[in-house]
C-alpha cells in the first residue's frame, strides 16, 4: 500500500492552509448532521460526510488487499487513521457557539469508514467538552472550510437531525444566501475567521444549523 494513498486527507488538508483567495474547491463533501441530546442537555453532534467520487476513488486505490470488489473494516483502517488525525489540526472544521462563545469539543469518538454502493463515507461522534443545560438559547453549528479549498454542503433532504431532544425542540438550517440572513450566521462566520485564521474567503455561502426549544 502506498502511502500517498494513505495521506490523501492530509495532503487535502495541508492545500486548504495555502490556497490564494481565488480558490475553488477540489474535493466536495455533503453532511448530515445531528445534535445528540441526553436527558434535555446538548452533549454533542454525530456527523455523517459523503465524499465526492474523485476523491473516493483516489483514496480507496489499492485498499482492496483480497481482491473481493468491496472495503472491509480492516482494510479501511489505515484510511480511517489518516483522515481522523488530518481532521484534528482543522478542528474538525466544526464550529458550536452557544451566543457570543465558542464552544469546545472534545476528541471523536465511534469513527468509522464504510464504502457502500460505490459511495465513501466517514461517521464519527464529536462531543462537547461540557454538555450544554437543558434550555440553553442561542446554540448553532456550523461545518464549513474557510479556505473553500473543500466544499461542505447539507445532504438535500434529512441533513439536519435531534436525537433525544426535548419535545419543542427544533433545528432549523440558515442559508446566509438567501435573500433573508441571520445576523447568527453572520457572527458564526467571524468566529470561524479568527479560530481558523483564514481571511472571508467563500464565507457567504456556508450554511449554519441554529437550534431552538420552546419554552414550556
Amino acid at each position: 500500500m502506498k502511502s500517498y494513498r494513505l495521506a490523501a486527507f492530509i495532503s487535502v488538508a495541508i492545500l486548504a492552509m495555502i490556497v490564494p483567495v481565488s480558490a475553488h474547491p477540489h474535493m466536495w463533501v455533503t453532511y448530515v448532521l445531528t445534535v445528540d441530546y441526553d436527558k434535555g442537555a446538548v452533549t454533542g453532534v454525530d456527523h455523517s460526510w459523503t465524499f465526492d467520487d474523485s476523491y473516493t476513488s483516489m483514496a480507496l486505490e489499492g485498499l482492496d488487499t483480497n481482491n473481493d470488489g468491496k472495503y472491509d473494516q480492516s482494510e479501511l483502517a489505515d484510511l480511517l487513521k489518516v483522515n481522523m488525525d488530518g481532521l484534528k489540526e482543522f478542528n474538525y472544521f466544526t464550529v458550536a457557539k452557544l451566543g457570543e462563545n465558542q464552544l469546545e469539543f472534545s476528541p471523536p469518538t465511534n469513527a468509522r469508514l464504510e464504502y457502500t454502493n460505490g459511495v465513501l463515507r466517514l461517521y464519527f461522534h464529536l462531543p462537547l467538552a461540557k454538555p450544554l443545560a437543558p434550555g440553553a438559547e442561542s446554540l448553532t453549528f456550523a461545518v464549513f472550510d474557510p479556505s473553500y479549498f473543500i466544499d461542505f454542503q447539507p445532504e438535500k433532504t434529512d441533513a439536519v437531525k435531534l436525537a433525544s431532544a426535548p419535545e419543542g425542540c427544533a433545528a432549523t438550517l440558515i442559508d446566509p444566501d438567501a435573500e433573508k440572513q441571520d445576523e447568527q450566521a453572520k457572527k458564526l462566520g467571524d468566529a470561524m475567521a479568527q479560530q481558523f485564521g483564514a481571511g472571508a474567503i467563500g464565507f457567504g455561502s456556508y450554511k449554519t444549523v441554529a437550534i431552538s426549544c420552546k419554552k414550556s
